[in-house]
């Protein structure tokens, strides 16, 4: 909702509080997933960070983005200012009620695994033990997904 790419910028400047940014993919734009109503399509791009955040930490952090930038609760499948996922955090595996590490479904979604193999193409999946380019190719269903050449963050 509002300015995405805008808000993206703020959610960058914001994750630099306490996290150091390593790259950057290119923007994204795709149709929203796994919802009925219309909505605007979302921006989507991938990062790589370090941080000294475990990965509740991490998670606790980036809530607080979100609802700096204007995300409520219960805003899941429906149009939010920003939405903020922990896809891998390094080689490691994450399992509680809160967070899942890999994220469970980042292998199905061509909109996560575009901008992520841009800035992790060789890095493997922790559980799946193939590496990010490889999940894209064999995803290879990019027809809701178009690269976003106009806007550069």
């Amino acid at each position: 909702m509002g300015e995405r790419a805008e808000n993206i910028r703020k959610a960058l400047k914001l994750l630099r509080e306490k996290a150091t940014l390593v790259a950057v993919s290119d923007l994204y734009v795709s149709e929203p997933y796994g919802v009925e109503e219309p909505q605007p399509r979302y921006y989507n791009l991938a990062l790589r960070a370090t941080t000294e955040l475990q990965p509740l930490e991490l998670l606790a952090f980036v809530k607080d983005i979100e609802r700096t930038l204007g995300r409520e609760d219960d805003t899941h499948n429906k149009p939010r200012p920003i939405d903020i996922d922990i896809l891998l955090y390094g080689k490691g595996v994450h399992e509680s009620p809160e967070l899942t590490i890999p994220h469970p479904r980042m292998h199905e979604r061509a909109f996560v695994l575009a901008p992520l193999s841009q800035i992790a193409a060789l890095t493997p999946h922790p559980k799946l033990r193939v590496v990010i380019a490889e999940l894209e190719f064999m995803l290879g269903d990019y027809s809701d997904l178009a690269w976003l050449a106009e806007e550069r963050l």
